[in-house]
């Protein structure tokens, strides 16, 4: 098998953390690669996402290393051994690859943690929004092209339903609600559609209201699957996003979202009925919006 050209995410970083454990240990790409019966520039490879690493191999590396996180290296196996295939193979010639990449880290995700200063968060658009917000855009594309990715984003959506769902919680600048996003009608509907999602069990939204304690400018989005150390940060960017993994860029990011939830309007209980709520709450503000659109 010859060795890979452009590795995505996932073979990336089951390469670093395949490096993590040879630091970890104290060895060098040398030492760790006579320890596993192979040679040194096979590892160097291995750590760089551009081939694999077997089961056995990777469970002597980390007991070498003395990792007794059992729980991390079988993830790690799996992440290693997993195909990379699913719903979004079929757009890997059509789309960017760091589309593919969104695709398949939720598609393992425990907990999506999502924070956007100007725009719905995408797991939450309308596909009139979502076009709305694909023709106004920056990037410069065919009206096809743009189509195309309204119809993977609508296809990520589906991450949300089932038994084995993840838990969204997104946190939305209240400015993003106010925005004049195509006609009249296509903030009516993306309204309507936060309504019907926050009384989805796995999904939490709050608004950070324009009077708020805190702000923050930078739309960022923690992926965190059923180990959390394996967690990503994407931090979004006009011309590259940023993907981070590095245990403090993970605690830092966590600690704001926590700081940012905490100054956000509580969201609201779907048990309780409208009437009991005497506080003022993010369903509520978002309802406050819809109304004149009605």
């Amino acid at each position: 098998m010859g060795l890979r050209s452009n590795p995505t995410y996932r073979q990336r970083r089951f390469g670093a953390e395949v490096r993590k454990l040879r630091e970890l240990g104290g060895l060098s790409v040398a030492e760790a690669a006579g320890r596993l019966g192979m040679k040194p520039p096979y590892l160097s490879n291995v750590e760089a996402g551009r081939t694999g690493l077997s089961e056995e191999r990777l469970r002597v590396l980390a007991q070498v290393a003395g990792d007794t996180n059992k729980a991390l290296v079988d993830a790690l196996v799996e992440l290693g051994q997993r195909s990379g295939k699913g719903w979004w193979s079929e757009y890997r010639e059509r789309l960017r690859p760091s589309l593919m990449d969104v695709a398949e880290l939720e598609s393992g995700a425990a907990v999506i943690f999502n924070y956007e200063p100007m725009f719905v968060p995408g797991l939450l658009q309308t596909p009139e929004y979502a076009t709305a917000t694909s023709r106004g855009g920056y990037a410069r594309a065919s009206r096809a092209e743009q189509d195309l990715d309204v119809e993977f984003r609508m296809r990520r959506q589906k991450v949300l339903e089932g038994e084995r769902a993840p838990w969204l919680h997104a946190v939305i600048h209240e400015a993003a609600l106010h925005a004049s996003i195509g006609e009249r009608d296509v903030m009516r509907g993306q309204l309507l559609r936060l309504v019907e999602a926050s009384r989805l069990p796995n999904v939490t939204i709050q608004v950070l209201p324009f009077d708020g304690p805190v702000a923050f400018g930078t739309s960022f989005t923690t992926i965190e699957p059923v180990v959390p150390e394996l967690s990503t940060v994407i931090v979004a960017h006009i011309e590259k996003s940023l993907y981070l993994s590095e245990p403090e860029a993970i605690a830092r990011y966590t600690d704001w979202f926590a700081t940012l939830r905490q100054a956000a309007l509580p969201s609201r209980d779907a048990t309780v009925p409208p009437e009991a709520h005497i506080a003022k709450d993010s369903l509520g503000l978002i309802q406050r919006l819809l109304y004149p659109l009605l």
